[in-house]
């Protein structure tokens, strides 16, 4: 994973205020030198550090302003085709496997109820999935955001008494 330094966290927080921003004018905006900014940028592209241009299209300019998340039971068996089920629905944002009882959790959306209804059908119907349980957003209270953790700054970590880190 590639480790961010101060400078790094300039770049983006300044990034962040406007993507499309030219080098030039980051640099500008940063003081960095425009060979800095353009061969961090390549840097962070390379790891992938920048996420797609796309996830900052809000789906309710698509269309679809009803948010929910569907969580999966699944034959363990079958994640990778329920993994591939799943990448084939254009509704499902993103999908994460998380620890605890959920074995797949899904960030979707729909135009309205009846259509969130039909995209939680599709979902329980792919291969390997056994139950689903949907849960509809009423409002965003929170939005997506990554700014408070670039002028946090690195934080150290915490070890519990007692306890070594090898």
């Amino acid at each position: 994973m590639y480790q961010l330094d101060d400078t790094d966290r300039r770049i983006l927080a300044t990034l962040d205020e406007d993507p499309r921003m030219s080098v030039l004018l980051l640099a500008q905006k940063t003081g960095l030198a425009r060979g800095t900014v353009q061969a961090r940028l390549d840097r962070y592209r390379e790891h992938g550090v920048l996420r797609l241009a796309s996830t900052r299209v809000s789906p309710a300019a698509l269309g679809c302003a009803l948010a929910a998340t569907v969580s999966a039971e699944l034959d363990q068996h079958k994640l990778e085709a329920a993994i591939t089920a799943l990448r084939r629905i254009p509704e499902v944002l993103e999908c994460f496997a998380p620890a605890g009882g959920t074995d797949l959790l899904c960030r979707v959306v729909a135009r309205n109820p009846d259509d969130l209804y039909r995209v939680s059908e599709e979902i329980r119907l792919c291969p390997g999935i056994l139950r689903t349980s949907t849960s509809v957003f009423l409002r965003e209270v929170v939005p997506y955001r990554v700014r408070p953790l670039l002028e946090a700054g690195p934080r150290p970590t915490t070890s519990r008494p007692g306890r070594t880190h090898r």
